[in-house]
């Protein structure tokens, strides 16, 4: 999930965790802690973008983590404030710690919470930036900081936001069970053969879905907002993974291939070949559009492949959600 919402997470949790003894300290630590996992993104710095990608979301998000660097800190604080003891500060930073990677599972990327297995959890029921998951939680969770530390007040108002946000979390799960079903019979009266279908919710909401379905020669992506009258209509998205020639021996493209789990098409463009991610869609409704929100540049240096992934645009970013908006309100 975005920052925002893993701040809120780790102040809530903090707050449930050792607000009673700490007050408002306890929401401080723990929103400092929802940021942690998060700090994999360094790598981006110091290694190449493969790499990067496969370490996101990978042991800063595992239970190994959580239990290692749990007892660390727990360790660390219980020496500078004595009024937790080891246990509690080591529980407090474990459950801060695990619950974003918990969260995070819910969405299109996943986490690696069984690190070192090689085993991604991504249930694909949330989009990254939810803002009905996030404000209310948000809400709550500034009400009980002006309350009286230990009041039952100050519980009440943090467990609601606890308590709301994870009842929305289980909504958005059925509203995938709902929509799964509704693909599948769009498939079914199409009589279009498959093999897999994915679906997940479009940005920042859980009215509109989109599926990705592999056929033999092509993925096929359709869309569906609970306000449609019309029939979910398919679109062909050519794999074209021949396109790649030798460098589908190349170890870096591989691995690439390995992090999109299947779920890429190849694009000939003028600048060279582009591997796009699948898994995340289109940065447009226009079906017919050639822009998706991972695509990555394949290039040959010498003996070597360099592999750059292609910028976005912000201007693309505010197009796209009004032309969601206009989108989930039906077809």
């Amino acid at each position: 999930m975005d920052s925002v919402t893993q701040i809120v997470l780790g102040a809530a949790v903090g707050e449930a965790v050792l607000g009673k003894k700490i007050g408002n300290k306890a929401m401080l630590l723990g929103a400092i802690a929802g940021t942690i996992p998060d700090l994999d993104v360094i790598a981006n710095y110091f290694t190449d973008t493969v790499s990067a990608l496969e370490m996101h979301r990978g042991f800063t998000h595992s239970i190994v983590f959580a239990v290692v660097f749990g007892l660390l800190f727990g360790w660390l604080l219980s020496l500078w404030d004595k009024r937790a003891s080891f246990k509690e500060w080591s529980w407090f930073w474990f459950l801060c710690f695990v619950t974003h990677p918990l969260l995070d599972a819910h969405t299109t990327w996943g986490t690696q919470l069984f690190w070192p297995l090689d085993l991604r959890l991504a249930y694909k029921n949330i989009f990254v930036i939810d803002p009905l998951y996030t404000l209310p939680f948000l809400v709550f969770l500034i009400l009980a900081m002006f309350q009286k530390r230990g009041s039952i007040k100050r519980r009440k108002f943090n467990n609601l936001g606890l308590i709301i946000s994870s009842a929305y979390m289980l909504l958005t799960l059925i509203l995938k069970g709902i929509t799964y079903y509704k693909f599948e019979n769009a498939l079914k009266n199409q009589n279009i053969a498959y093999s897999e279908i994915q679906t997940k919710p479009s940005p920042m909401n859980t009215i509109l879905w989109t599926a990705n379905v592999e056929t033999e020669d092509a993925f096929l992506i359709g869309d569906y907002s609970f306000f449609d009258s019309k029939p979910i209509q398919f679109y062909a998205n050519p794999k074209n993974h021949e396109a790649l020639g030798d460098l589908r021996e190349n170890e870096k493209v591989n691995r690439l291939i390995k992090i999109t789990q299947g779920w890429y098409t190849i694009s000939e463009k003028p600048e060279g070949i582009y591997l796009n991610d699948l898994r995340f869609g289109k940065i447009s409704v226009d079906p017919n559009s050639d822009k998706y929100a991972f695509s990555f540049l394949i290039e040959k240096v010498g003996d070597d492949v360099k592999i750059t992934e292609e910028p976005k645009e912000v201007r693309e970013g505010g197009k796209l959600l009004l032309d969601l908006w206009k989108r989930i309100k039906g077809n």
